[in-house]
């Protein structure tokens, strides 16, 4: 009877719980999702900052889409004006509030720093300030590495990573940079046959270009051995495009479903596959006599070296999951980068023939039939010139987002713990106000006295980002395109093709949406 007499009051002990475990969960729920959001855009619109209302629980992010499918409906003019396409939603914000206002993500307001002072405060990084948004774990199934890292974790991983990059390194991959560039060369002479002429996709042929590059010069292996990782990796991008696009939930991860498997699936086969390379790496690194000049060999050779003078070779460095990410950042960014900048600077030459012809003219006296070397690369002035030029009107790094993690003061604002920061890159390297009336047109003639003197303020040209975070491997994609375009330049001449349909749009870079056709003819 006594059993049977606890009964009644053990259930209802348990109901109490988890009512109160009910009641606590809905009490964080409404706190992430209304009364902090409430908050923070009273303080904003306290220091006079505008911007949209945030509806729960998605804030913008449905808006946002619709706009962005809606631009990418159809192509736009041949013009280098492509802010409204790209950025349309960002466009309309600006227009409706201003240079400095804000929209939301979620419950997470995110305020567009439309200054280039204030942006060069943010990426200076002097006093640990703003730190990097974290991404959606799904996100970081695509890539993390130093890019996404912070702290001590990024010092230590730049510090054992930046001799890797080394100019005097650089010098020794050219041969690779070289023996691609010219099977590409060979391979559209094919193309033309003897017709003379021919349409061609340059979108996708610059993929296999810089992709059988970072292979060579980071792994050491063809292209072929390497095409699983960047069709693997290709796919990862896509995944994670989709999933940027809408609010995170935490725990939604761990969801079965289709996209969130499949992500995963890629994941551990990208990771098999570089495992794999890194443990044959490991037998050889420390072998007398073994040469590392590709950028996995040098970094693990600047691991071990690190690892050796901090007294500990197991703990110190870079673990092999650390090794692994640092490839997947060097497979995705390192021919992402190189890709969408040769692809834009064909279709601009081709809009621009007079410019291609002074770049060609220039390629012709500094190699005439000589194999472009370091030296050479280093004196072509309006090449660079016009690199410089198309990563202003479409750079791969289109805006870069940072979030406070206390309360802090930046130029007349002060914004509390948990706001997110986005500096406007497209927007900076477009605005008249910095560049001129010209600012949406092609002029390479701006970058003749170099990078510093280009715009009316410093901080209004970031490609690569700024401050102690700049892309390290800006020098790599530099060189790599250099050598790519003087190639080029040298066997054919080009244009846009008929079927071409301008449309750039974002999936992590500026792309190309229906590829990128051009005629090609021969010399």
């Amino acid at each position: 009877m006594l059993g049977s007499e606890e009964m009644p009051g053990s259930i209802s002990w348990g109901v109490v719980g988890l009512l109160l475990l009910l009641a606590a969960w809905a009490v964080r729920a409404l706190e992430w999702a209304w009364w902090r959001p409430r908050r923070l855009d009273r303080v904003l619109r306290d220091q006079g900052i505008k911007g949209t209302h945030y509806r729960f629980p998605y804030g913008d992010l449905k808006d946002l889409d619709r706009v962005s499918k809606e631009a990418r409906s159809k192509p736009m003019p041949l013009t280098h004006c492509i802010v409204p396409r790209v950025l349309p939603f960002h466009h309309q914000l600006i227009n409706d509030h201003g240079k400095i206002s804000f929209m939301w993500i979620g419950p997470y307001p995110r305020v567009m720093l439309y200054d280039p002072e204030l942006v060069r405060e943010v990426l200076s990084g002097k006093f640990g300030h703003f730190e990097k948004q974290k991404a959606n774990p799904l996100v970081r199934l695509l890539v993390t590495g130093v890019l996404s890292y912070g702290g001590e974790k990024w010092a230590k991983h730049r510090r054992i990573i930046k001799p890797a990059f080394h100019l005097e390194k650089l010098k020794c991959m050219l041969p690779a940079f070289y023996t691609c560039c010219d099977e590409l060369i060979k391979r559209w002479d094919m193309h033309i046959g003897l017709q003379g002429s021919c349409e061609l996709d340059v979108w996708p042929e610059f993929h296999g270009l810089t992709g059988d590059v970072i292979s060579r010069a980071a792994f050491g292996s063809s292209f072929k051995e390497g095409r699983w990782i960047f069709q693997l990796l290709e796919e990862q991008a896509e995944l994670a495009s989709q999933v940027v696009r809408n609010i995170y939930i935490p725990g939604y991860r761990f969801i079965p479903t289709k996209k969130n498997k499949r992500m995963k699936e890629i994941h551990r086969e990208i990771r098999d596959l570089l495992s794999k390379m890194i443990e044959q790496r490991e037998r050889g690194v420390t072998k007398a006599g073994t040469t590392n000049d590709d950028l996995l060999g040098l970094l693990m050779e600047s691991n071990f070296r690190y690892s050796q003078e901090q007294g500990d070779t197991k703990n110190t460095g870079m673990t092999k999951d650390d090794v692994i990410e640092e490839c997947k950042l060097f497979y995705f960014a390192g021919h992402e980068t190189t890709r969408v900048l040769l692809t834009w600077t064909m279709v601009v030459l081709g809009m621009h023939p007079s410019w291609q012809a002074r770049a060609r003219e220039e390629v012709l006296q500094i190699f005439g039939k000589n194999k472009p070397d370091f030296d050479g690369l280093n004196q072509l002035k309006i090449v660079t010139m016009i690199l410089y030029e198309v990563l202003r009107l479409y750079p791969p790094l289109f805006f870069v987002i940072r979030k406070t993690y206390k309360k802090m003061e930046l130029g007349d604002f002060s914004f509390p713990p948990g706001v997110q920061l986005l500096l406007p890159i497209l927007f900076l390297h477009h605005d008249p106000e910095y560049w001129g009336e010209d600012a949406s047109e092609f002029n390479p003639e701006r970058f003749a006295r170099g990078v510093s003197k280009a715009s009316k303020i410093q901080g209004a040209f970031l490609p690569f980002s700024w401050g102690p975070r700049i892309c390290i491997g800006q020098g790599f994609a530099m060189r790599e395109a250099q050598m790519a375009l003087a190639m080029i330049l040298k066997n054919f001449s080009f244009e846009p093709s008929p079927s071409y349909a301008h449309s750039p749009y974002t999936i992590f870079t500026i792309r190309p949406q229906h590829g990128a056709q051009i005629i090609l003819r021969r010399l």
